[in-house]
């Protein structure tokens, strides 16, 4: 399937008069109030979480995490590595009673080492900045030091996302068999075309959890890792900065790396959307999900709308955590 053409409005030589141009058509800063450190999820409320629960029919639940073993798709870039898992007490031991426990009593003990963002995870409002500033218009020393972020660090969103989910299967509602090629920008109006072809259970508005599938994950997994961690993909287009301030979204994951296509649509850019979504919308991105099983599942029932569960770990500081996200039918 070929590449659609350039998105209207991209300037490919311009990316930093583009950044700053969205960056103040969307800005949230000072919406909620100059110490706020929860952004969209302000959008995600009471009623919300009450409206994703009654979407919960027949029970099926799906888990959209990635595995966080050694055999990710980490490649060392930014010295992010694939989770590594190490026993700390085994059943050998117990076996032969070199534990020190009374009455028979044996047990297993493990311990992980990972980055934070090895496999499946959200990005905290302190992982991107803009010319030095974070979301609300902190200064980004301000935020972030060495002892981790001390405003808007992962764990206050611990709680708060749960609610209406929706897939937006972009890969089989735009793609050939299902997936989107590398470097394939989604606009906004690929997004329109999706949520049409599946029907009013797509429907998107404000306090939703979009997820948004590109089939990139499911050629990972078909043809091994290559460069799913970094290299080109699929992903969303830097044209829907708008798209993503207007519909008031709570967050949005994809299945792929980055969230935004790559390569990016400017000569000389580094995740352009990243730079207007996290620091000005303020927006919760979800990045590696897997969304295959059930795009499968929704692709059958018709049914594109659920609960979602997704709690970072909350992590004292961190800019972004695992998570394993259910979604509940």
């Amino acid at each position: 399937m070929p590449n659609p053409p350039e998105p209207v409005g991209i300037d490919r030589t311009d990316a930093e008069g583009a950044i700053a141009a969205a960056a103040k058509r969307c800005s949230n800063w000072g919406r909620w109030g100059a110490d706020d450190v929860l952004g969209t999820l302000n959008f995600l409320d009471d009623a919300k979480r009450r409206e994703g629960a009654g979407l919960v029919r027949r029970g099926t639940s799906f888990s959209l995490a990635q595995s966080f073993d050694a055999n990710g798709p980490q490649k060392g870039w930014r010295r992010r590595t694939n989770p590594v898992h190490t026993m700390l007490d085994t059943g050998l031991d117990a076996e032969r009673g070199t534990q020190g426990f009374p009455h028979g009593i044996g047990g297993a003990d493990d311990v992980v080492f990972m980055p934070l963002q090895a496999s499946t995870q959200w990005d905290g409002l302190g992982h991107i900045f803009d010319h030095g500033l974070a979301y609300n218009g902190r200064r980004a020393g301000d935020v972030v030091t060495s002892e981790g972020d001390r405003v808007t660090g992962i764990e206050t969103a611990a709680a708060p996302i749960a609610g209406r989910g929706v897939l937006l299967d972009v890969g089989r509602a735009v793609g050939t068999d299902g997936e989107l090629p590398d470097g394939f920008a989604i606009t906004a109006e690929h997004l329109e075309a999706t949520i049409a072809a599946q029907g009013p259970s797509a429907r998107v508005g404000r306090g939703d959890l979009v997820l948004v599938r590109t089939g990139r994950l499911a050629r990972a997994r078909r043809e091994g890792w290559g460069d799913y961690a970094g290299g080109p993909a699929p992903g969303l287009s830097f044209t829907t900065a708008d798209w993503l301030h207007r519909s008031e979204i709570a967050g949005i994951a994809t299945d792929t790396w980055g969230f935004e296509v790559r390569p990016n649509e400017f000569d000389d850019a580094f995740q352009p959307l990243h730079q207007v979504a996290i620091p000005h919308i303020g927006l919760f991105i979800g990045e590696m999900w897997d969304l295959d099983a059930l795009a499968a599942d929704c692709a059958t029932d018709g049914v594109y709308e659920f609960l979602l569960v997704a709690a970072p770990l909350p992590v004292t500081g961190a800019v972004g955590a695992p998570v394993n996200p259910i979604a509940l039918k």
